[in-house]
C-alpha cells in the first residue's frame, strides 16, 4: 500500500465517458481514449491494507488483487502484469466485460464507494501489451498428448492456452469463420474492439494453438471421430440454446433472438456485409429483457438508427443502495445500475413510453399484434407484482416494427449432435453432466464453462477454463503444475 490515506483523501474516479453524441455515431468502444491511465495510479492508492481482502475471495479466478493494487500504485507495471496474468489469461476482456464481483466485495465498499478495481485491471492489461511485456510463451518441449477444444469462446481459449504451454497439441474447433465464441460476434464492438481479442488469438498462434474455424463437431467432422484421434476432449461450446416467448403473435415477422441480431451487427463492423438485414434502422424497437444482452441489443439499436427502442425488463426497478438485510456485504447486490447503452438511450430519448433509460421495469409481454402483412406491429404488455402476477387495468401496448428476444440461454445447442453422438448425460438443467474434475460420463471427454455450468459471466468462463486445463493435464500425464482456481462445484451461481 503505497499511501495508507490514500481511500480517505481520493475520491473514485471512474474511466470517463465519451459524450453521447459523439459515441453513438460510431462503433469504437464507449470509454475516452488515453484517459485512464493519468488516473490510474491514485485510483489504486485507494486500495485498503484490509488485512482479509474479500475482494480476492469474490473474484471466480482468485486475482491477486491487492497485490496489483500496490504495484500499480508504484507504477511498477511489469510487476503488476506478471502477478494480474499469474491468475487470468485475458484481462483485457474481463477488464472491459466483467461486471466485476471483485468490487462489491471490497472492504472499502462497506460504507465508500469501491475502489476501481476493473479499471485497474483494464491499464495493467493495456499498458503489458504496450510495453511488450505478453511475448508468446511457446512450451519448451512437447507432451506428445493432444486435445482438441470444442469452442472458441473464454472457456474454450484460456484451456488451450494452458494446455498448450503444458506442452500438449491442442486444437480448437469452431463453428464460426472466426475464432472468439460471443467475445467475436455476440459483444458489441463498442464494449470492446475485436482488436484486443485479434491480439490474444495471435499470441495462442505463436504459441502453437491451432484454430479450425467454420468446422461444427458433429456435423462437419463427427464426434467420435474427434474423440478417437485425440487423446482428451474438452466441450466448452457454451450455453448457446435461447430461451424462447410463447405468446400469442409469436410467429410474426419482425421478432428475432437477440443472438440473430448482434451477430449481423458485428458482421457489418467486421466488414463481411454493408449493412444488417434486421436492421434497427427507423424501426420501432422493443427489447425483452433486461440482462446484459438486452442492453447490448439497446446500444446497437441506437447506432443503427432506431426510431424508438424500450426495453422490457420483468422484475421491479431495484434499488439505489445495497439492501444490507437481504443482500449485506460483501454479496453482489441486485442495484440500480446505468449501463453506457442506458446512458445513451436515456439521453438521447429514443424510448418516449419508457422511464429515462429506456427500461420499463416489472413489465411482463401478453401478446404481440401485426397487420395484414404478417409482420409485428405492437407488443401488448402488463406490469406485474413482485410475484410477476398481472396488475389488473395495466395494459397497455407499444410500437414494435422490430422485436428481440434477450431472455438468456438453456444450454448447449444440440442441433449439431455433438451430445447425441458422444452420448453425455446431462443435468436436468440441460447442460453438460460432470463429476468434480471436470470429467463427463463418457472417458478422456471433459467440460467447462457454461455448456456444464450453464449461463454466467466471462471471469467464470475463464476460470472453468484454467481449471478444467489442470484436470485434462492430470488426466493426461498423471500430475500437473497447472493452477486450477476452481472446481465446478466451488461455489454457488450468484451473478
Amino acid at each position: 500500500m503505497a499511501d495508507p490515506k490514500g481511500f480517505m483523501t481520493t475520491p473514485r474516479q471512474e474511466w470517463p465517458r465519451r459524450p453521447v453524441g459523439e459515441r453513438v455515431r460510431d462503433w469504437d468502444e464507449v470509454y475516452v481514449p488515453g484517459a485512464l491511465l493519468p488516473i490510474i495510479s491514485k485510483q489504486a492508492d485507494r486500495c485498503m491494507d484490509c488485512g482479509v481482502p474479500f475482494c480476492h475471495d469474490a473474484c471466480p479466478l482468485g486475482n491477486l488483487i491487492p497485490e496489483w493494487n500496490d504495484l500499480v500504485s508504484r507504477e511498477d507495471w511489469r510487476a503488476a502484469s506478471d502477478r494480474l496474468h499469474a491468475t487470468n489469461n485475458f484481462p483485457e476482456f474481463t477488464g472491459r466485460l466483467c461486471p466485476a464481483p471483485c468490487e462489491a466485495g471490497c472492504v472499502l465498499a462497506i460504507n465508500q464507494p469501491a475502489v476501481t478495481i476493473k479499471n485497474v485491471e483494464c491499464a495493467v492489461a493495456d499498458r503489458a501489451w504496450a510495453e511488450g511485456f505478453t511475448p508468446p510463451r511457446p512450451p519448451e518441449r512437447l507432451s506428445g498428448r493432444t486435445v482438441a477444444v470444442i469452442g472458441s469462446g473464454p472457456t474454450g481459449l484460456a484451456a488451450a492456452q494452458q494446455l498448450t504451454r503444458a506442452g500438449h497439441t491442442v486444437a480448437v474447433f469452431e463453428r464460426d469463420d472466426r475464432p472468439g465464441g460471443l467475445m467475436r460476434y455476440g459483444i458489441p464492438a463498442f464494449k470492446m474492439e475485436k482488436h484486443h481479442l485479434e491480439r490474444r488469438l495471435e499470441q495462442m498462434r505463436a504459441e502453437g494453438t491451432k484454430f479450425r474455424t467454420s468446422t461444427a463437431v458433429g456435423r462437419d467432422v463427427g464426434a467420435g471421430e474427434l474423440r478417437a484421434r485425440y487423446d482428451a476432449v474438452v466441450i466448452a461450446t457454451g450455453a448457446t440454446a435461447w430461451r424462447e416467448l410463447p405468446v400469442p403473435g409469436r410467429e410474426l415477422s419482425g421478432i428475432h433472438q437477440a443472438m440473430e441480431y448482434l451477430p449481423l451487427a458485428n458482421r457489418v463492423c467486421e466488414g463481411d456485409i454493408e449493412a444488417s438485414p434486421l436492421s434497427a434502422a427507423g424501426r420501432h424497437v422493443v427489447i425483452v429483457g433486461g440482462g446484459d444482452t438486452g442492453a447490448d441489443c439497446l446500444g446497437t439499436a441506437v447506432r443503427e438508427g432506431a426510431a424508438s427502442v424500450t426495453q422490457l425488463d420483468i422484475y421491479a426497478q431495484p434499488e439505489e443502495e445495497r439492501d444490507e438485510d437481504s443482500e449485506p456485504w460483501p454479496t453482489y447486490p441486485k442495484i440500480y445500475r446505468l449501463s453506457a447503452a442506458h446512458q445513451e438511450a436515456g439521453e438521447l430519448r429514443t424510448a418516449p413510453a419508457a422511464d429515462a433509460d429506456a427500461r420499463l421495469f416489472a413489465a411482463s409481454t401478453l401478446r404481440f399484434t401485426g397487420d395484414a402483412e404478417g409482420r409485428v406491429r405492437w407488443l401488448h404488455l402488463v406490469e406485474v407484482d413482485a410475484a410477476r402476477r398481472p396488475r389488473p387495468g395495466t395494459e397497455r401496448r407499444l410500437p414494435a416494427g422490430l422485436v428481440l428476444l434477450a431472455l438468456g440461454f438453456t444450454g448447449p445447442d444440440r442441433a449439431d449432435g455433438l451430445v447425441d453422438q458422444l452420448g453425455l448425460d446431462l443435468t436436468p438443467r440441460g447442460t453438460v453432466a460432470r463429476d468434480a474434475g471436470f470429467a463427463t460420463n463418457v472417458p478422456g471427454v471433459f467440460a467447462a464453462g457454461d455448456a456444464a455450468r450453464g449461463q454466467s459471466l466471462i471471469v467464470w468462463a475463464i476460470a472453468e477454463g484454467r481449471a478444467v486445463a489442470a484436470a485434462v493435464d492430470r488426466h493426461l500425464t498423471g500430475s500437473s503444475s497447472l493452477p486450477a482456481p476452481i472446481g465446478p462445484y466451488d461455489r454457488p451461481m450468484t451473478v
